[in-house]
C-alpha cells in the first residue's frame, strides 16, 4: 500500500509539473501573440494597434534622453510625459541619439554612456505607463547632437579621406558607424523592463534619420541608395517595428512638376518623397513644416503641402501618412497665441477630414513641448503646455476627436 501510494503521488506530482508547463507554455505563447498583436502596423494608408485603427495627435520632445540622463533634471522628462497624457496625446517623437560632445549617448564609435542609455530607458518606461508610443529617430541630418558631422569627423580620426559632410551617406566607415549604432538601440535590453527596444511597443516606428538632406547630389540617388541599404538593415534587426525615414516632404526627380509646384521655392534638397517612400521596409511618409516665418502665406503654403502630399500618399504610395512636425513661430511679427491655436487648428482640421474620410493622413505631431525651467532653450515654436491654457485646449480637443476614429472598426 505504502507503495502504491508513493506511486500515485509520483504521479499527482508528474501531473501537476505537466499542468504548470502547459500553463507556462500557453501563457507564454498568449504573451508573444498579445505583443505581436500590440506593434503598431500600416495596413494600406492608415495605421492599427491589435488589429484595429490607430489615429493619433501628440507632439515633438528631442530632449527627453537627455534630460532623463541626469537625476536632477529627470522631472522634466516626467513633465512633458505627465503633459501628453493631460492632454490626451498618445504618439512622442524624440531622439534617440548624441553623438559626441556634452552628455553624449554615443561618446565615440561604438562607445556608449550608461547613464545616458539609462535615461532612454526611464523615457520608454514611463511612456508606457502613460500610454504614449514613441518614435525615436536614430541621427540627425545637422549638427545638433553630433548628426553625420561627427560620424565624418570620426571617421576622419582614423585616417579616412572624408571631403564633405554628406560622405557620411557613401562612405564604408561611417555605414558601418551608423549600423552599429542601429544594433546596439534596437537591441538594448531596457534596464527598468528588461524588455529589448526592439521587442517593445511602446516604440511605434524608428526614424532612419531627422531631416535627411543631401546637398552634394540634388538627383536624389545617394539618398535613395543610403535609404533602401539602411532600410534592409534595421528590418534585418527588427522585423517588429515600423520604420520611416524622417523625411521633411521635398520632392524630387521622379516628380519634377511637384518640385517646382509645391517645393518651397523650388528648392530641391536631394530627397525624393516619391521613391524615397516607396522602398521596400519603409512602412509610412511623414512631412515637416517648421516655417521661418508665420503669416497667411505660411498657412497657404501649409493647406497646399498637406493636400499635395495627402494625394500622393493616397494614390502612389498607398501607405500612411504623417505630419510628423508643425509649428508657429513666436519670434514673428504680430505674433498671438490665438495665431497659433488658429494655425494648429487647420492643420488638425485637414488631418482629421482626411482621416474620417479613410485617407492617409493619421496623425499630427507639433514642435515643439518644453516644460517649466527649459527657458533657455527656447526656438520659439516651443509650447508650454501648462502655461497655454489655450492651445492646451485646441490640442486636447483634437487628441480627443482623433482617437476617437479609433473605435470604428
Amino acid at each position: 500500500m505504502a507503495s502504491r501510494r508513493v506511486i500515485l503521488l509520483g504521479l499527482a506530482v508528474l501531473a501537476a509539473l505537466a499542468a504548470a508547463a502547459f500553463v507556462r507554455t500557453c501563457h507564454g505563447a498568449g504573451e508573444a501573440g498579445n505583443n505581436a498583436a500590440a506593434f503598431a502596423k500600416a495596413s494600406g494608408t492608415r495605421f492599427t494597434l491589435g488589429g484595429r485603427p490607430f489615429y493619433s495627435n501628440g507632439f515633438n520632445a528631442y530632449w527627453l534622453m537627455y534630460m532623463a540622463s541626469d537625476p536632477a533634471d529627470r522631472s522634466k522628462a516626467t513633465a512633458a510625459l505627465d503633459e501628453a497624457a493631460r492632454v490626451g496625446a498618445t504618439l512622442v517623437r524624440t531622439w534617440a541619439f548624441s553623438d559626441g560632445g556634452y552628455r553624449a549617448l554615443q561618446v565615440s564609435p561604438g562607445v556608449y554612456n550608461e547613464e545616458v542609455f539609462r535615461g532612454l530607458d526611464y523615457v520608454i518606461s514611463e511612456a508606457k505607463k502613460r500610454g504614449i508610443h514613441l518614435i525615436l529617430s536614430l541621427v540627425n541630418n545637422w549638427d545638433g547632437y553630433g548628426g553625420k558631422k561627427q560620424y565624418v569627423q570620426w571617421a576622419r580620426t582614423q585616417g579616412h579621406n572624408l571631403n564633405s559632410d554628406d560622405d557620411f551617406f557613401t562612405n564604408s566607415v561611417t555605414k558601418v558607424f551608423y549600423k552599429n549604432h542601429v544594433k546596439a538601440v534596437l537591441t538594448r535590453v531596457n534596464k527598468i523592463t528588461g524588455v529589448a527596444y526592439k521587442d517593445n511597443p511602446t516604440i511605434f516606428a524608428w526614424e532612419l534619420m531627422n531631416e535627411p538632406r543631401c546637398q552634394s547630389d540634388l538627383s536624389g540617388k545617394t539618398l535613395q541608395s543610403w535609404i533602401t541599404e539602411m532600410a534592409g538593415y534595421v528590418k534585418s534587426v527588427d522585423p517588429n517595428h515600423m520604420l520611416e525615414i524622417g523625411l521633411e516632404g521635398f520632392y524630387g526627380e521622379s516628380t519634377p512638376d511637384r518640385t517646382h509646384n509645391f517645393n518651397p521655392g523650388g528648392y530641391a534638397v536631394g530627397t525624393d518623397f516619391i521613391s524615397n517612400n516607396l522602398i521596400p521596409g519603409i512602412d509610412f511618409a511623414t512631412i515637416h513644416s517648421v516655417p521661418g516665418a508665420s503669416n497667411d502665406a505660411q498657412v497657404a503654403f501649409m493647406r497646399r503641402w498637406m493636400a499635395s502630399h495627402a494625394g500622393d500618399a493616397a494614390a502612389v504610395l498607398r501607405k500612411p501618412l504623417l505630419v510628423a512636425e508643425f509649428g508657429w513661430s513666436a519670434r514673428s511679427n504680430g505674433y498671438t497665441v490665438s495665431m497659433r491655436d488658429a494655425y494648429f487648428r487647420m492643420v488638425y482640421d485637414a488631418i482629421y477630414a482626411s482621416a474620417s474620410a479613410g485617407g492617409p493622413l493619421a496623425g499630427g505631431l507639433f514642435w515643439q513641448v518644453m516644460v517649466p525651467g527649459m527657458e533657455s532653450w527656447t526656438d520659439g515654436y516651443d509650447v508650454l503646455v501648462g502655461r497655454s491654457p489655450s492651445t492646451a485646449a485646441v490640442v486636447s480637443q483634437e487628441c480627443a476627436r482623433i482617437t476617437g476614429l479609433n473605435q470604428v472598426s
